[in-house]
């Protein structure tokens, strides 16, 4: 994502220059803004000897946003709403959908600029942030091609191919069905994985199916000759998991191997932090919490601790203001906040716990005990 322009406290021009910037431009969006971006409208004109016909032109219109739609399998958004901006081919309150394009400049404004959004714009404008891990969870006949970005989650390719039994005597069908499995997962490597941008390709599956899929993997690329895969050899790293299963990718990102490996990332950070709030709620609960009411409450209490947060596309603005004035709360009293993607493993895991948990930097007694006694069991 590329920021054009930016008025403070007013607009903000942007262009998306990959999939995931839809992503990014999706959360930026709420209900009431203003969007402003080039469209195709189709239009009636009348000729001078009185025929009607129809054509389809470019034009620039700047809408009240009504509806959001987001496609996150195809990365694609798009946007309906009212015109609110004279336009020689769209009357003033007429409806129409927009649809955003890859390399054309936006303009976004808003009422309100709170810090989540200012947060999001920051990360989408970061060029550092890219998709650079890659994850093949695979069993027989199953395999998952994910890309890990550091916003969201993307399952490129998913391959199915029914896997006969091996038969006494003969294991034939068994092997050529299988050989005709690791083809199609070596094609959806080739085809979705772009090489120049991915760090680490993890291979991770139940007992020796990923073993002999790297074994196929590497066999087939040198009798290919397939110079893309030889030379990028050393980004392959073997993962033990439970199933071929796109969840099982939790798992995996908490690996200890992949953990390091992977340290740089947001996505491995994410699933650290979220492991480490569950031992602490485990080991030691007096520092573990959760809950939006239950952590506002701590802000007064104790100023010290982590917060992470799922920040939901609430279109309600009291909801929502709660999300963001948390956030800032927290921050204004000295702690760290780390904001989850709702399309994470870690994040979607975190929403179902509420979406909010903090862990302290000191033990604190059980908030719902009366004041008193609260008080003096801290003292």
């Amino acid at each position: 994502m590329k920021l054009v322009e930016r008025m403070p406290r007013v607009q903000v021009t942007l262009m998306p220059e990959e999939a995931e910037d839809m992503w990014h431009t999706y959360n930026l969006l709420q209900i009431g803004d203003s969007l402003m971006a080039s469209t195709i409208r189709k239009v009636q004109t009348e000729s001078s000897t009185g025929s009607v016909g129809s054509s389809r032109v470019r034009t620039t219109l700047c809408l009240c946003v009504d509806t959001i739609d987001f496609d996150s399998q195809a990365c694609q958004l798009r946007v309906k709403g009212t015109n609110i901006q004279e336009n020689q081919y769209v009357k003033m309150g007429a409806y129409h959908t927009i649809e955003l394009e890859l390399n054309r400049k936006f303009t976004l404004a808003k009422k309100i600029w709170d810090s989540v959004v200012l947060d999001r714009i920051e990360q989408a404008c970061d060029p550092t942030q890219k998709a650079d891990v890659a994850a093949v969870v695979m069993q027989e006949g199953l395999a998952n091609l994910v890309l890990v970005t550091p916003a969201m989650t993307l399952l490129r390719a998913k391959v199915e191919v029914t896997i006969p039994r091996k038969r006494r005597g003969s294991c034939t069908q068994h092997e050529k069905a299988l050989d005709r499995f690791y083809e199609a997962v070596m094609q959806g490597i080739l085809r979705h994985i772009n090489f120049d941008v991915v760090k680490c390709i993890l291979v991770a599956s139940p007992g020796f199916v990923k073993d002999q899929f790297m074994a196929y993997l590497f066999r087939e690329a040198v009798r290919q000759d397939s110079k893309i895969l030889l030379e990028n050899r050393p980004k392959f790293m073997l993962v033990h998991s439970s199933s071929g299963h796109k969840y099982s990718l939790k798992e995996i990102l908490c690996d200890p191997a992949v953990t390091a490996r992977l340290s740089d990332t947001k996505a491995a950070g994410e699933v650290k932090a979220l492991e480490d709030f569950y031992k602490m709620l485990q080991h030691e609960p007096d520092r573990a919490f959760y809950g939006c009411e239950g952590v506002s409450s701590l802000i007064c209490a104790c100023s010290s601790f982590h917060l992470d947060v799922c920040v939901p596309r609430h279109q309600d603005v009291a909801t929502r203001s709660r999300y963001v004035r948390l956030v800032d709360n927290v921050r204004d009293n000295g702690g760290t906040v780390r904001i989850f993607s709702s399309l994470h493993v870690s994040g979607e895991q975190l929403t179902q716990l509420s979406g909010v948990a903090a862990i302290l930097r000191f033990p604190i007694a059980d908030l719902s005990e009366p004041e008193d006694d609260s008080t003096s069991d801290e003292e």
